[in-house]
C-alpha cells in the first residue's frame, strides 16, 4: 500500500452513529479482530480481549441498562441539589451515550492483565510501581488493538462509533450480563455496521499547536 492511500484511510474515517438495517457478517467480525490483534503491545503481552454482540435485542438491553443508570445517576444529583445537571446528563449526554442502540453489532473491547517476564521477574519484585499502573498498561494496549479495529472496518467499508458512556455508566450491569470476568477491565464499546451516511470532516488541531520539537 502506498502511504497516500493509508493516509486516505485514517483520514475519511468517522465516528458514526446511525446504521442501516443490514447484518455484519460473522466472518467480517473476525477480519476485524484478525487486525486488532496485530496492534502492538507492551512486550508483547497482548492485553486485549473482545464481545461482539450480534444480537440486537441484547444490545437493546445493554441500551437500557445504561439509560437505568443513567437516571440514577441524575436522580443521585437531583438530592444534591444539581437539577441543571441532571437535567443535561439526561437530555444532552444521554443520548451520546446510547448511541450504539442501533447498530447491529456493539463489540465490547476488554483489557486483560498486564503480564510479562519483566514484571515476574523485575518489576513486581522490586516494587517498580503500584499495581495499578500494570491496569492502565493492559488499557494501553487494548486501545491500540480498538484503534486497527476501527481502521480495518473503514477499509471494510462499515462503520463505527467507540464510547465509554455505556462503561462509566454501566460497567457492572454488563459485565454481569455478559459474564466478564472480575480480572478483565471494560475499556470501551464500539458499534459497528454499515453506516446510513458518513459526515464531513470535523475541525483537527493544527500539527504546529500539538507538536514539540526537541533538537
Amino acid at each position: 500500500m502506498q502511504y497516500e492511500d493509508f493516509k486516505t484511510i485514517l483520514m475519511e474515517r468517522r465516528s458514526i452513529r446511525r446504521f442501516t438495517e443490514q447484518d455484519v457478517s460473522i466472518q467480517d467480525i473476525k477480519e476485524l479482530i484478525d487486525c486488532a490483534r496485530y496492534a502492538p503491545s507492551d512486550t508483547n503481552s497482548q492485553t486485549w480481549q473482545f464481545i461482539a454482540v450480534v444480537n440486537r435485542e441484547k444490545i437493546k438491553e445493554i441500551e437500557q441498562m445504561t439509560w437505568d443508570q443513567l437516571h440514577k445517576k441524575a436522580a443521585e444529583a437531583e438530592t444534591r441539589g444539581l437539577s441543571r445537571e441532571a437535567r443535561m446528563l439526561v437530555k444532552s449526554f444521554g443520548p451520546y451515550a446510547t448511541a450504539f442502540a442501533d447498530a447491529p453489532v456493539l463489540i465490547i473491547c476488554l483489557a486483560t492483565p498486564y503480564a510479562s517476564k519483566f514484571r515476574d521477574k523485575i518489576f513486581d519484585p522490586i516494587q517498580l510501581v503500584p499495581d495499578s499502573v500494570w491496569d492502565e498498561e493492559g488499557i494501553k494496549s487494548s486501545c491500540l488493538a480498538a484503534q486497527n479495529l476501527m481502521l480495518a472496518a473503514h477499509a471494510r467499508d462499515l462503520a463505527t462509533c467507540p464510547m465509554t458512556g455505556p462503561v462509566l455508566l454501566a460497567a457492572e450491569q454488563m459485565r454481569t450480563y455478559l459474564d466478564i470476568p472480575a480480572e478483565c477491565q471494560i475499556n470501551m464499546v464500539i458499534s459497528l455496521g454499515y453506516p446510513v451516511d458518513r459526515p464531513g470532516l470535523m475541525a483537527r488541531k493544527e500539527v504546529n499547536d500539538i507538536l514539540r520539537i526537541v533538537d
